[in-house]
């Protein structure tokens, strides 16, 4: 086998296909290898080893996971389902669409596999491949293509991988249409999935004795019956009842009743959601009792003793599968609690003996990333600050608070309130930020779709937030606005925190750190005690290095809170 820079990779049961090949060059067909897995797996070892190819894959979910839970330390990977995500947007990516995307034929076209009706045959006769081609005469993908009935034959699953190096090929082109920094954003989107499979192989560590007595002080002690379960859920319902002499049947799980329970006590609200009851916190203890009440009740029911014995394993590391792209922005997505987790358990998240975490959160990401997206100089400047939000006070006259809501008020489309006179005047300061936020806003408006930074397309004509009244074509549109607003700041953050992440994954492996979290804008790294302190600062270098990389340039300035913790509730903020 020549020394390749790309190897393709298709599995199918337990037989894996690897079709090495130089970048741009078809593969030499006596180069292509059908294996048995472990196989196949002591050849992906040995290659990287030596080698170190870009390995091509339709998902990295579908092909890798037996290279990652093997252990094996992949440096670059190429995932098609993810490139076809920031090229086309949304969330669906099978290798049909994948292809004909990369081909640019018409999603109508897409072939669907015979269902064996006498009418079905008749109407598809011409269409349909031969039984050993990979594509239809029409240049689609079979249809079956990823079928373990079809990928039976190893010449099949040989092909299935070659064409995987011939979609990269189209779509590396195709991202340099839309984007010149799209191949770049391809590839760390593609790390990213390679991360998210390390995440769930690896976990998170947990503290159980910890986590087992936070639990308790939430939701009571474990229930040993269903009646010993509903006592403990009655007491813990008193806890907020006792506040209300004659309201003791009120169901604390219905809205409609809770808004009665308060208004019994003269708290008259609109809906009874977090943040409007929190300023009545002081007015009444019922209110305060309801909101505690709720925290615990949030913990039993979702994160109590059921959650810890279902996904914290015996090795006390909490699992879950994780996604690269939310299918929306593209922020990275998490199941089992592990993107949202409440606070009252993060005590519980602990460092395995020996060991530290570096943790690292990013600063007032979404100004900085503002400042590049728009090439705002002016905007900019302020970045060089540890806190912008100073600078940027200055410019307008108005406190720092001020400036602040009116720097998030522009990203969000908050237009009125205390920071209407604030945004008038960042509309003078700014122009140039501001104007590519009114952009988006009017494409937004019109359905019009949007691109990132990194060239991600947002699809708007049916997007819109939870919440909006559909029935209101104007709240719709204006809600779309404020979306597409938001999301070319929000697509393109995400997209330096992968790159960022990609770059601390291939910079501290040797120190034997290990991300276990990814969350929203802040990194968790289990580290050996020892290498804490190297890893902190290559953590650091690695977010200098990324954002040059990602933004092109050194006159936006990025910065990251970065210490060394045992548990995650030590961390500030």
């Amino acid at each position: 086998m020549s020394a390749p820079d790309v190897c393709a990779v298709a599995l199918s049961g337990n037989r894996i296909a690897l079709v090495p090949a130089r970048s741009g060059h078809a593969p030499a067909a006596d180069d292509s290898r059908v294996l048995p897995l472990e196989e196949g797996l002591a050849l992906m070892a040995r290659l990287e080893s030596e080698d170190a190819p870009r390995w091509v894959c339709w998902s990295a979910a579908a092909a890798l996971w037996p290279a990652v839970r093997a252990g094996l330390a992949l440096r670059r990977v190429w995932d098609l389902a993810e490139a076809h995500r920031l090229l086309v947007g949304g969330w669906e990516a099978t290798p049909q669409l994948v292809w004909a995307a990369a081909h640019g034929l018409p999603r109508s076209g897409l072939p669907q596999a015979p269902s064996g009706d006498l009418f079905d045959l008749v109407a598809t006769t011409g269409d349909q491949p031969g039984p050993d081609d990979v594509t239809t005469p029409a240049g689609y993908l079979r249809p079956d293509a990823d079928t373990d009935e079809w990928l039976g034959g190893d010449g099949h699953l040989a092909a299935y991988a070659q064409a995987a190096l011939g979609c990269q090929l189209a779509q590396t082109g195709r991202l340099q249409q839309v984007s010149p920094r799209g191949i770049s954003c391809a590839t760390s989107e593609s790390a990213a999935s390679l991360l998210c499979l390390e995440l769930e192989r690896d976990g998170l560590p947990i503290d159980r004795a910890a986590a087992t007595d936070l639990i308790a002080e939430a939701a009571g002690p474990r229930p040993e019956s269903d009646a010993d379960e509903r006592e403990i859920r009655r007491v813990r319902d008193q806890r907020v009842l006792r506040h209300a002499p004659g309201h003791e049947d009120t169901d604390l799980r219905n809205p409609a009743h809770v808004r009665e329970l308060l208004a019994s006590a003269g708290v008259h609200v609109p809906n009874t959601r977090k943040w409007v009851l929190e300023p009545y916190r002081a007015t009444h203890p019922l209110v305060a009792a309801l909101l505690d009440w709720r925290r615990d009740e949030r913990i039993a029911t979702t994160y109590g003793y059921h959650w810890l014995d279902r996904h914290v394993g015996a090795d006390d590391r909490l699992r879950g599968a994780w996604s690269a792209c939310d299918g929306a922005a593209g922020r990275m997505t998490a199941q089992n609690g592990l993107h949202n987790l409440p606070a009252p358990l993060r005590p519980a998240v602990a460092a395995a003996p020996g060991h530290a975490f570096v943790r690292a959160d990013l600063g007032q990401i979404e100004p900085r990333v503002l400042a590049v997206v728009s090439a705002d100089a002016e905007f900019a400047a302020a970045t060089r600050a540890d806190d912008l939000y100073l600078p940027v006070a200055g410019q307008l006259g108005v406190e720092r608070p001020t400036a602040k809501i009116a720097v998030l008020a522009a990203m969000y489309g908050q237009r009125s309130g205390a920071a209407g006179e604030a945004l008038r005047r960042l509309e003078r300061a700014y122009p140039v930020a501001m104007g590519f936020l009114d952009r988006a806003y009017a494409a937004g408006l019109a359905g019009r779709p949007v691109r990132t930074f990194g060239g991600r397309l947002i699809r708007l004509d049916a997007a819109l937030p939870p919440g909006v009244d559909l029935s209101d074509r104007g709240r719709i549109d204006s809600a779309r606005g404020r979306f597409a607003r938001n999301a070319v700041i929000q697509g393109a953050a995400a997209e330096l925190f992968k790159a960022w992440a990609a770059t601390v994954r291939a910079t501290t492996a040797d120190l034997g750190a290990q991300i276990v979290l990814c969350l929203h804008d802040e990194l968790l790294v289990h580290v050996p005690e020892g290498a804490a302190e190297e890893v902190a600062a290559r953590v650091e270098q690695a977010l200098v290095d990324s954002a040059r990389r990602w933004s092109g340039t050194d006159a936006v300035r990025f910065v990251a809170d970065t210490s060394v913790i045992h548990r995650w509730s030590e961390a500030k903020g």
